[in-house]
């Protein structure tokens, strides 16, 4: 099982490369943001996902293990194939991702191309859980309701959970059925900027 090749790229086009590495060309299949940063003639690492089927072994290349990891776990998603987990990873980042299926936002998911409603339902409801812990809102959340992106945004603002949970309970911060989280983010730091 392939897992890296180090190499210098031979040949790149809008979703391809050829690593040449010790004289020996592999195809890697990439995202569409991966494949723009390649360039013929420079030396390349790339993390490898390596699929075997009967009649091809086709791998697929990322920058880093981390989207490596991401696009494995899409592709455990019923009736999501690699070039549609390829697609998304090339149109949103791992972080963007992570965040519109824990919070199960299928607006943002659908404007996804060739994602559609019911794929993007099945992404959130079969990867909620899946998330690592550090990109996964319930891991600031405490007792908010895990729908609601205030408690996310406020702890990507560097701020602790006993700081969120003293915002998310005042009074003056409007609930997420009665405001927009710009002006309910607003509220959160006017409290958060008080003399503790």
């Amino acid at each position: 099982m392939i897992a890296m090749l180090r190499g210098v790229i031979a040949q790149r086009d809008v979703s391809t490369a050829i690593v040449d590495v010790n004289g020996v060309g592999y195809l890697v299949q990439l995202p569409t943001t991966v494949a723009r940063e390649l360039h013929q003639g420079q030396e390349a690492l790339l993390h490898i996902s390596t699929a075997v089927r009967e009649d091809a072994i086709t791998l697929y290349g990322f920058t880093n293990p981390e989207d490596r990891s991401t696009f494995e776990m899409l592709r455990e998603v019923n009736g999501l194939g690699p070039k549609t987990a390829l697609g998304i990873l090339g149109q949103i980042s791992r972080h963007e991702l992570h965040q519109a299926i824990c919070n199960g936002e299928i607006a943002t998911l659908t404007k996804i191309k060739g994602l559609g409603k019911k794929t993007a339902e099945r992404l959130c409801l079969e990867l909620k859980n899946k998330i690592p812990q550090s990109f996964n809102p319930t891991a600031v959340k405490g007792r908010v309701d895990q729908a609601d992106p205030l408690p996310l945004a406020l702890a990507q603002l560097g701020y602790r959970k006993s700081e969120i949970d003293t915002a998310m309970h005042d009074d003056s911060v409007p609930a997420m059925a009665e405001a927009a989280v710009g002006a309910r983010l607003q509220a959160a730091l006017r409290v958060l900027a008080r003399p503790m």
